[in-house]
């Protein structure tokens, strides 16, 4: 399988940086622009998919619609093991509160945001549904939309990087990220849109054959 992941749109609570999870924020004006380059990107690169998957949340779900209507696929699949990681209680508020108030944040991968849950429940989950996805897709190439910290995640887990030490790269709304899998092992992963934080500053460079899964 190939998976082609991108990230959802902008949202109003990006730009105004606060916490989301799996609460829901209306898209920035010109919210199409960088779904529009990243399609355009997509197309130069003669990428074809032939299914379309996103998290539950609106904001992918919207963001997965676009690609799929622009390609003539009728439907999407969307599931919540695909969602954010859920911050409870700390839903809505500032990132520079949650950053001077909760010291383990995006620090310890183990933390359990109150009535939420941890940076590694969300990557098992979302690196569990992949897997899982990966036979019936084996000679497909498909399209999966999330969010940063899913992307995060799943780079982690399928390039053999330590968690804790990467929970803050960034994920840019123009991030396409190209991973191949042989079965449930991704065997290549590449960037073809805006380089990821994991590029930029050099903890992976580019085409990559992984290491292995690392579960620590």
């Amino acid at each position: 399988m190939r998976a082609i992941i991108v990230r959802h749109y902008k949202t109003e609570s990006n730009v105004s940086e606060r916490i989301i999870g799996w609460g829901e924020s209306p898209p920035v004006p010109g919210w199409q622009r960088d779904m529009k380059h990243v399609d355009k990107m997509l197309r130069a690169a003669d990428i074809h998919f032939e299914s379309v998957y996103t998290s539950h949340l609106q904001r992918a779900r919207n963001t997965g619609l676009f690609y799929a209507q622009s390609r003539g696929i009728s439907e999407i699949h969307d599931s919540p093991a695909l969602n954010e990681v859920d911050y409870g209680k700390l839903g809505k508020k500032s990132k520079k509160w949650v950053e001077k108030h909760v010291p383990t944040h995006k620090k310890d991968p183990d933390f359990v945001y109150p009535e939420g849950e941890s940076f590694r429940q969300m990557q098992q989950r979302s690196v569990c549904f992949i897997e899982s996805i990966t036979e019936a897709n084996r000679d497909r190439t498909v399209l999966i939309v999330v969010h940063a910290g899913i992307i995060r995640g799943l780079i982690c887990h399928f390039m053999g990087l330590d968690y804790a030490s990467n929970l803050k790269r960034s994920i840019t709304h123009r991030y396409i990220g190209d991973f191949t899998f042989d079965g449930p092992v991704c065997i290549r992963y590449n960037e073809l849109g805006t380089h990821s934080g994991f590029v930029r500053d050099g903890i992976i460079k580019l085409p990559c054959e992984p290491a292995g899964p690392n579960r620590s």
